[in-house]
């Protein structure tokens, strides 16, 4: 396709953009864990728009519950958390995932999980936790940073060296703690090694209480679609039974693999090594 052709295409894409819902699914996108609440004038001055644009659009939101407000603040209505939840209920990842999860949790006694990856963060479609008195303080909805999750982990291995440096362009990786890896670089070479054993199992990784034993979902195309793993207080580590802990994530793992129509056999021989390598 020429320039001329591109400029044409996106000319012919902008006339069918209606600009009022862009705004507005720009300022809900302003809100985050770091900013739960948020005023009109802070709004305006984020997105560059006139007062009184920002308050039609804060009242349009607030009568359809996308936004609450408490005095001169606005937050996250539950409409964003319904609508967040029906995208969770049409996947088929999290119909399939569910049962197996159910089954891991009932068998190990620990929380299961599954996690997506969303840009540089994971995000929990589903999880399953056992009635008993540890419970990790994540959620079905939850986003925590790829590169310092042991989830994230398995979520970055099927990136090249080139596609991670895209993603993360900074000198040096934000840090959560003493085990994060503080470059691309770093990073790269973690999840390769991760890659080719198969797993990943940390002791407080991500949170020095936690440990996290995890594999990788795949669907039809081979690639990595989901990371699949249960969550163990560090303190209880020497008391679990590792290898059979580690079996039943496998095959949690491979179940859902196969319900997606991955096909191992034929991935391995295809196996794709050129865009993994180092540049």
């Amino acid at each position: 396709m020429s320039m001329n052709d591109s400029d044409l295409l996106k000319d012919a894409q902008d006339k069918y953009i209606v600009p009022g819902l862009e705004r507005g699914l720009l300022l809900l996108c302003e809100f985050s864990r770091r900013n739960r609440t948020l005023t009109a004038p802070e709004l305006a001055r984020r997105l560059a728009l006139p007062r009184s644009t920002i308050f039609r659009l804060l009242t349009t939101l607030e009568t359809m519950g996308f936004v609450t407000r408490s005095g001169n603040e606005y937050r996250l209505g539950m409409s964003v958390l319904r609508l967040g939840f029906e995208y969770l209920a049409s996947l088929e990842l999290t119909e399939l995932g569910q049962p197996l999860l159910a089954r891991l949790c009932d068998r190990l006694n620990y929380p299961s999980n599954l996690v997506v990856r969303d840009g540089r963060s994971i995000v929990y479609v589903a999880k399953v936790s056992p009635p008993s008195v540890f419970s990790s303080a994540v959620n079905v909805g939850t986003r925590l940073p790829a590169h310092a999750t042991v989830l994230g982990r398995i979520l970055l291995e099927d990136l090249s060296l080139a596609e991670l440096r895209e993603l993360y362009p900074e000198e040096h990786l934000e840090q959560f703690s003493p085990c994060t890896p503080k470059t691309v670089m770093e990073l790269f070479d973690l999840v390769q090694a991760d890659r080719q054993r198969g797993f990943v199992s940390s002791e407080g990784f991500f949170e020095s209480t936690i440990s996290t034993v995890a594999a990788p979902v795949r669907d039809e195309t081979s690639r990595i679609v989901a990371a699949l793993g249960v969550t163990i207080p560090t303190a209880q580590i020497a008391h679990v039974n590792f290898n059979e802990l580690l079996l039943q994530v496998r095959r949690s793992a491979d179940e859902l693999s196969r319900l997606l129509n991955y096909n191992s056999a034929a991935a391995h021989d295809g196996h794709r090594v050129t865009a993994l390598m180092r540049d």
